[in-house]
């Protein structure tokens, strides 16, 4: 992301890869901010959810602004294996691009990943609980990346699915 000045919407934030494993220093930085922000209050269910961080953003003065996950699952209702990935961004930054920053990138180092194993994930599931999205991703199929609208979660919720090239179905 490129910067001008220190504002939210265009400071220049620093992405680090973290998978498959998260460095010592990243993991309690990580750590301090999901407490922090509220966003995984259980301890236990917050240090389980490092294994599975792919990116985590970082703003010049190296505070985590954002983070992205990946789990390995195969969901009942497509019998196939994929990551299904989350993120967390920090209410500074939700007016900026980091959401798809984080999405872009964690699918092309996924896929790669998986290219390299001989896909043992055939792509990327993404289940939508934030609201903004729901109401502006309202197009059956998202270009960048390539996301397909395929039904909603048993929880009711919007789910996409983005699956990688050269992937074959197991």
């Amino acid at each position: 992301m490129d910067a001008t000045d220190d504002t939210p919407t265009r400071a220049r934030l620093e992405l680090t890869l973290a998978w498959p494993k998260i460095s010592d220093r990243d993991g309690a930085d990580l750590l301090a901010f999901w407490q922090r922000e509220g966003a995984i209050p259980d301890e236990t269910q917050a240090k389980a959810r490092l294994a599975q961080v792919v990116f985590l953003a970082r703003d010049t003065d190296g505070d985590v602004a954002g983070v992205c996950t990946a789990l390995a699952m195969t969901p009942p209702q497509l019998g196939q294996p994929l990551y299904f990935w989350r993120a967390f961004v920090a209410p500074k930054w939700r007016s900026t691009r980091l959401i798809g920053t984080l999405l872009a990138r964690s699918c092309e180092h996924l896929r790669e990943y998986a290219r390299e194993r001989d896909f043992p994930c055939i792509g990327v599931l993404l289940e939508l609980e934030n609201a903004r999205f729901r109401e502006k991703g309202r197009r059956a199929e998202w270009v960048r990346p390539r996301f397909a609208y395929i039904g909603k979660s048993p929880r009711g919720l919007d789910v996409r699915v983005h699956y990688f090239r050269g992937a074959r179905l197991k």
